[in-house]
Order: C-alpha cells, then sequence, then structure tokens
C-alpha cells in the first residue's frame, strides 16, 4: 500500500506571476511499512467422568491404570498468532504456534490429557496454522494449514470443544461479486486430529477408515437476498472415499429464517441432505433431516431441535476428526448416538445470572439397530435402544480476556457397551449411565 504525503516546504524555485509569489508544493510518494499484528490465548482445561459407573468422578486409575476407577484429564495450553494482510502486491501471511502441556498435573491430580500437540504428553508444540492470503476485487484466496468454519463446510470444520480447535490444508476461494451472495470453492487434503494437533491424516476417512488420499473437494452457496432468511447449500465430493470402493457425492442444504425482535427474536431453522455412493456391497446412502426453532424472551433464551439419520453406511459427521457433526441437535457429548441410524429431540433453555449464563439442555434418542454407542464411537452398533444426555452449564466472564466455563453431563444409554480394564469394548450392559464434569478457563491477549 502507499500513502500520499503533502510536503508544506517551499520550493526553492519559485514562479513568478504578475508580482505574485506561488510556493510550489511536491507530492512525495511514501511506502507504507507493512505491519504484524500479534495474539494468542491461555487454557486451562480438566475433565473427569466416571466411566459409566465403574469408578468415581475424582480418583485416579490405580495399579499402573490396571483397575479403573475413573478417568480424569487436564491441560494447560498457548496459542501464538501472528498475522500480516499485506506483505507487498496485496499478499497476507498468517502464522499459528499451539503449544500443550501438563505441568505435571499427570503425576499428581489426572491419569491423562484431553489434547496433544505431537508425541510427548507433557509437553510438546505444533504449527497449527501456516497460510498465504490474496485478494483482488471481490475475491480473496488462503491457501494452507488454516480453520475451517462449520457454516460454511458443514462436513470438514474446526470443532471448538477441545483445549484448542483442529484445523486444516487446504485451498480456499471466497467470491462475493454477486449481490447478497458468498461463493465458496475449498480443496481440503490433510486434517489434524482434534485429540492430537501433531497427528496430521489424509481427510478422506468415513467412519475412522483411512481410504483415499485424493482430498475433498467443497462447493458451497450462500444467499441472503430474501430479508431475515439466509441459505446456505453445500456439495462436497471424494474419489473412493466408502472403504476405498466408491466415491462419495455429499448434498446438504441449511435455510434459516429469523422473524425479528417483534417475534421474540424467533429463528427457525431447516436443514438436511444426503451423503451418496455408487452402493456397492455393504455400502448404502445415508439420508438425514433436521429442524430447530428458538427465541429470546424476557428473561431466558429458549429452542427446541430435532433431528432424523437413516441406517446409511456413512455416518453424518466431520470428516476431517469423525467426532462432531453438523446437526442441530449436537450436545457436548452425544455425537456418537445421533450421526446415524437415530431420531433425536434436544431442548435447551438459557439464563443469565450471577454475572453470566446458565445453560440446560436435554436430549433423548429413539436407536436403531446399527446405532452407534455412546462408548465404542464408530462400531457396528449395540442393538435398538434409548439414549439420553443432560447438559447443565455455566459461562462468564471475569475480565474483558478472561473466561471461565463449567458443565455437568449426564448420559443414560440403555445399550451402551462398557470397557474393560484393557480399554476393550465387552458386552453391553443393560442401562449403562455416565457422569462426566468439564471446567476450563481462557485468557486471551
Amino acid at each position: 500500500m502507499k500513502k500520499t504525503l503533502l510536503l508544506s516546504v517551499v520550493a526553492s524555485t519559485m514562479i513568478m506571476a504578475g508580482g505574485d509569489i506561488v510556493p510550489v508544493e511536491p507530492v512525495v510518494e511514501v511506502a507504507e511499512v507493512s505491519t504484524w499484528d500479534f495474539d494468542g490465548q491461555a487454557a486451562l482445561y480438566y475433565q473427569t467422568r466416571d466411566v459409566w459407573g465403574d469408578g468415581s468422578l475424582f480418583e485416579q486409575r490405580e495399579d499402573g491404570g490396571l483397575t479403573r476407577v475413573g478417568q480424569s484429564q487436564a491441560n494447560v495450553g498457548l496459542q501464538l498468532r501472528a498475522v500480516n494482510k499485506d506483505l507487498f502486491w496485496g499478499l497476507g501471511a498468517g502464522a499459528e504456534l499451539t503449544g500443550l502441556g501438563t505441568l505435571g498435573l499427570e503425576n499428581e491430580i489426572v491419569d491423562n490429557v484431553n489434547q496433544t500437540a505431537g508425541d510427548s504428553i507433557t509437553s510438546d508444540g505444533e504449527i497449527t496454522q501456516a497460510y498465504l492470503t490474496y485478494g483482488f476485487g471481490n475475491t480473496s484466496i488462503k491457501a494452507g494449514r488454516q480453520l475451517l468454519p462449520k457454516g460454511l463446510s458443514p462436513f470438514a470444520f474446526s470443532e471448538s470443544w477441545n483445549v484448542f480447535k483442529n484445523s486444516f490444508e487446504a485451498a480456499l476461494v471466497v467470491n462475493t461479486d454477486l449481490p447478497d451472495t458468498a461463493l465458496v470453492y475449498a480443496f481440503v487434503n490433510r486434517s489434524n486430529s482434534v485429540f492430537n494437533l501433531g497427528d496430521w491424516s489424509n481427510i478422506s476417512t468415513v467412519g475412522n477408515v483411512v481410504t483415499a488420499h485424493d482430498g475433498v473437494h467443497l462447493l458451497t452457496v450462500q444467499n441472503g437476498s430474501i430479508e431475515n432468511l439466509t441459505l446456505t447449500g453445500s456439495w462436497y465430493y471424494a474419489a473412493d472415499m466408502v472403504a476405498g470402493l466408491t466415491d462419495a457425492n455429499v448434498l446438504w442444504g441449511d435455510a434459516k429464517y429469523n422473524f425479528g425482535e417483534t417475534m421474540y427474536g424467533l429463528v427457525l431453522g431447516v436443514q438436511g441432505g444426503v451423503v451418496l455412493t455408487d452402493e456397492p456391497a455393504a455400502v448404502t446412502d445415508t439420508t438425514a433431516f433436521g429442524a430447530k426453532i428458538g427465541g429470546n424472551f424476557d428473561y431466558f433464551d429458549a429452542s427446541v431441535a430435532y433431528s432424523s439419520v437413516d441406517d446409511g453406511t456413512v455416518n453424518i459427521e466431520n470428516f476431517g476428526t469423525n467426532v462432531k457433526t453438523p446437526l442441530y441437535t449436537q450436545m457436548i457429548f452425544n455425537q456418537n448416538t445421533i450421526k446415524r441410524d437415530s431420531d433425536t429431540i434436544v431442548a435447551r433453555v438459557g439464563v443469565k445470572a450471577l454475572g453470566g449464563k446458565f445453560g440446560v439442555a436435554y436430549n433423548y434418542s429413539d436407536l436403531g439397530a446399527t446405532a452407534l454407542g455412546a462408548v465404542a464411537g464408530a462400531g457396528a452398533g449395540f442393538g435398538a435402544g434409548e439414549y439420553s444426555e443432560i447438559d447443565v452449564t455455566y459461562k462468564t466472564k471475569v475480565t474483558e480476556n478472561t473466561t471461565l466455563f463449567a458443565g455437568w453431563i449426564y448420559q443414560d444409554d440403555s445399550r451402551d457397551a462398557k470397557l474393560d480394564a484393557a480399554g476393550t469394548v465387552i458386552v453391553p450392559a443393560a442401562d449403562a449411565q455416565q457422569n462426566m464434569l468439564r471446567f476450563w478457563a481462557r485468557y486471551n491477549f
């Protein structure tokens, strides 16, 4: 970029005209120095669970981990970011360095960690973002390691529930030439694990089965031409993605309508789509649908959401992590019981009090024979049954830059499997319950 600087200096040579002396002010072009913006965050994260009633919340494993008395996990983390939007000729750059450790907590208070950034559990680091940007007209390009938002990439997005978000190696192009419309193209090649930010693998995985290595192509169109209505449609293409046998084409749509303040700020959302395959042996398409409505009332906000996923082969989930889903019914810990062969309803209520916000959410799922287990994740299912979850949360900002979170999660799976001492899934238990506590603190600078 350049700035025009007018210098108030009388030229040594003056122009004489009609006895008047006119000073000449020369124009000097000065190149502006490119600047970097720095920020970051520090986090403290703790979680514990009683492992489906086999232990207690606040005890570590005994006998070197052979006796399961609970499972507690903790991390401390630091992220440092640097961004320069204009290095030269419109080219920008950004980088993010992430460090994760325990400060010795794993030897005293906890027996595991929530997230790592490499091979070492106690302390390690990873470059989680490193990208270049370029813009011309109404088009912007971003290439390299970066975060992807769920709103524009519902099947390959950065998840925010753990200590830090996962990222992707991708090329992203956004164009806004059309009125009230954003056109997005992305080629997504690799993602790091949300559990280990230093573990990078090809995104072409479904149900935790590594298959093709050709990456995923995404095209998203988002339009807001109609007042209060936002329409988003996405198409994904991945070659040989399903079990290495067939291509996957994902068609997904989302519509949100805001009724405005006169209707308590009610927002109606509808989503749905299909994962299309060529349906070779033992592979079927997966179809999903969801709806939600919610608003802000005098002293609280409330919403109700519904989702239905059939018994197709491919899970409705984030292909980059195989963990969370794009469904409206996603809660803190219910993802495995809503992403396949499941009908789910979720009710939420939030109340501002004591300098923060309290939230309560309730999940009920009617599970089919191939629905996943809340413990086993991407297993083949544990038979038909019911699942319920209650999330009670509190979140507050104690300073302008410091946020605290506390949550209690209760799960009840009528046909879920348990884990033995070695962590192996054993036969389903009749009506298994689990309690979990999660706390974190973040300081942004």
